[in-house]
C-alpha cells in the first residue's frame, strides 16, 4: 500500500484586512485542496489492503498451476523472455530511452512558470509611484512567465536524434540478451536430455547387472565357477547402483537449473517433454556453412553489430551537440506581472495649499492586484563569447568518445568473425567425434555380448565380464556426450546464422 506523504506548503504573511467572511472561504478552498493532495498522493483505504491480499493469494494459485503444464522447449522459451529478470532489466532501459526521446522533443514547447516573492523594506525605499521616500514597506510579488526556444545551434534537433538512436540501441541490446537467453536455455535443455539418456543407460546397466548376479548364483551352484566371483558381480551391482544414483541426482540437478533460469520455484514435478531424438542429428556435417559466408551474413543481422553501429552513430550526433555551444541562441519570453504595497502606519501626502501633511490609507489588495497588473513580451539573443574553454573541451570530449565508439564497433566485428570461425571448428570436430563414439559404442556392445556368451559357459572370469561391461558404459556415455555437445555446437552456429532454434 502507498503511503500518504507530508507536504510542506509555503506560507507568505503579509497584512491584509479581510472580513471573517473572506476566511470561511479560504477556509473551505484550503479544505478541497486538502482532500484533493490526499487523492493525488495516494491514499488508500484499509478495503485495498485486502485486495491486495487477494490478488497475492490468486497469484501465488496461478504459480501453482504453471508447473504441471507440458514444457516444451517453445514454451520455456517463452515463458524465460516474459520472466527473466536480465529481459525485464532491458526493457526498462527502452523504456527509459522512450522517456529520454519524448523529453527532446517536447524542449521544443514553450515553458510556463509561476513566481510569488515577499519582500519588507525599511528606510529609503522606493513606492508603487517611483519614488523613494524614508518608509516602512511590504511589497508582494505574483508573476507568471514563459520562454520558447526559437534557434539554439541545432541542438535540440541534434539530441531527438540522438536520443532516437539510443533508444533503436537499446532495442538491439534487448534482441541480443533474448539471444543469450535462448542459447543458455537450449544448453540447459539439452543438459537435461543428455542427464535423462544416461539415467536410462545407468537404470539398464543396473538391471543387467542383477540379472547377471542371478545367472552367476546359478552357476555357483551348479559348480560351474567359483563363489569368488559371485562376489565380484554382487560388488558391481552395488557401484551400479552408485551410479543410477548419480545419475537421478544429476537429471534433479538440471531441473533445477533450468527452473532458476525460469525464474520458477523449485517443484518435484517439473519436467519437460523431450523431443523427437531424430530431429536433432543433422544428416550431413556439410550442410554447416563455412565462416566467411556465415560472417558475412550475420554481420548484417547480429544485434551487438547493430548496436554498436547505432552506438556510433549516436556518439556523431553528440559531437553535434556540443558544437551547438559556439552558437548563440534566440528565445522567445513573454510575461505578467502584478504587486501589492503595503505601507506602515499609511502612505504621507503633503498638500501644498495648506502646508500641511497628512496620512492616506493603503489601497485595497483588489485594486493593487488589478491596478498594478503588467504584460510584456521580447526576444532574448544570448551569445557566447568567453567560457573559459567549456564548450571545446566539451567538443573534444565527444570526439574521442566518437573514435572509441568506433574502434568498439570494429572489435565487436572482429569478436563476431573469431567465434564464428571457433563454432565452426568446434562444431566439425563435434561431428566427428560423435561419429567415432557411434563406432566405438558398437564395437564395446559387441565385444559386451562376445563376453557374456563366454561367461555364461565358464570360458571368461566375473573380472572380465565387469571389464566388458565398464568399457561398454563409457562408449554409450561418450556416445551421448558426443552427440548432445554436436547438437549444441550445431544450434551455435544457428544462431549466427540468425535461425531460430529448435528442439
Amino acid at each position: 500500500m502507498k503511503t500518504m506523504t507530508s507536504y510542506q506548503l509555503p506560507v507568505i504573511s503579509y497584512q491584509l484586512s479581510v472580513t471573517s467572511h473572506r476566511l470561511s472561504v479560504v477556509g473551505c478552498r484550503f479544505l478541497r485542496v486538502l482532500i484533493l493532495c490526499l487523492l493525488l498522493t495516494g491514499y488508500r483505504s484499509p478495503v485495498t489492503g485486502q485486495n491486495k491480499n487477494i490478488e497475492r493469494i490468486m497469484a501465488e494459485g496461478e504459480k501453482m498451476y504453471e508447473v504441471p503444464y507440458p514444457w516444451t522447449f517453445e514454451r520455456c522459451l517463452w515463458y524465460a523472455q516474459n520472466h527473466n529478470i536480465d529481459i525485464k532489466q532491458r526493457n526498462l532501459q527502452i523504456e527509459s530511452a522512450k522517456i529520454e526521446l519524448s523529453t527532446s522533443k517536447m524542449s521544443r514547447l514553450p515553458n510556463l512558470n509561476a513566481g510569488v516573492g515577499q519582500n519588507w523594506n525599511f528606510g529609503r525605499t522606493q513606492t508603487s509611484l517611483g519614488i523613494y521616500e524614508d518608509i516602512t514597506q511590504s511589497t508582494t510579488n505574483f508573476s507568471v512567465g514563459s520562454s520558447m526556444p526559437l534557434f539554439t545551434g541545432n541542438r535540440i534537433p541534434n539530441e531527438i536524434a540522438r536520443n532516437k538512436l539510443d533508444m533503436e540501441a537499446a532495442t538491439e541490446n534487448l534482441k541480443k540478451a533474448r539471444e543469450d537467453l535462448t542459447l543458455n536455455l537450449a544448453g540447459l535443455y539439452l543438459q537435461i536430455l543428455f542427464c535423462k539418456e544416461t539415467l536410462q543407460v545407468s537404470e539398464e546397466q543396473h538391471r543387467l547387472s542383477q540379472n547377471q548376479t542371478e545367472k552367476t548364483r546359478l552357476l555357483v551352484d551348479a559348480g560351474r565357477i567359483a563363489r569368488a566371483q559371485l562376489s565380484d558381480i554382487q560388488a558391481q551391482v552395488a557401484k551400479d547402483k552408485v551410479a543410477l544414483v548419480e545419475a537421478q541426482n544429476n537429471l534433479k540437478l538440471a531441473l533445477l537449473d533450468l527452473a532458476q533460469l525460469l525464474e520458477l520455484e523449485p517443484a518435484p514435478d517439473f519436467d519437460i517433454v523431450a523431443p523427437n531424438p531424430n530431429h536433432l542429428i543433422m544428416d550431413d556435417s556439410k550442410q554447416l556453412l563455412p565462416p566467411p559466408l556465415l560472417y558475412n551474413y550475420a554481420v548484417n543481422v547480429k544485434p551487438a553489430i547493430k548496436e554498436q553501429e547505432l552506438r556510433v552513430q549516436s556518439a556523431k550526433k553528440a559531437i553535434g551537440i556540443a558544437q551547438s555551444g559556439y552558437s548563440p541562441t534566440l528565445s522567445l519570453e513573454m510575461g505578467i506581472s502584478t504587486g501589492y504595497y503595503y505601507i506602515y502606519g499609511g502612505r504621507t501626502v503633503y498638500d501644498e495649499t495648506t502646508d500641511q501633511t497628512y496620512s492616506v490609507p493603503n489601497n485595497s489588495f483588489e485594486s493593487q492586484f488589478k491596478n498594478n497588473l503588467g504584460e510584456y513580451i521580447g526576444l532574448s539573443l544570448q551569445i557566447p563569447i568567453f567560457n573559459r574553454f567549456s564548450t571545446r573541451n566539451q567538443v573534444k570530449n565527444a570526439r574521442i568518445n566518437a573514435d572509441n565508439q568506433q574502434l568498439v564497433l570494429e572489435n565487436a566485428k572482429k569478436t563476431l568473425y573469431k567465434e564464428i570461425q571457433t563454432a565452426y571448428q568446434n562444431a566439425l570436430a563435434a561431428d566427428e567425434k560423435y561419429k567415432a563414439s557411434e563406432l566405438a559404442a558398437s564395437a564395446a556392445e559387441e565385444s559386451f555380448n562376445a563376453t557374456v556368451e563366454r561367461y555364461e559357459i565358464g570360458k571368461a572370469t566375473a573380472f572380465d565380464f565387469n571389464e566388458a561391461k565398464t568399457k561398454w558404459i563409457q562408449a554409450q556415455q561418450d556416445r551421448l556426450q558426443a552427440k548432445y555437445n554436436y547438437v549444441f555446437r550445431t544450434k551455435i552456429l544457428d544462431v549466427y546464422g540468425d535461425r531460430p532454434i529448435l528442439l
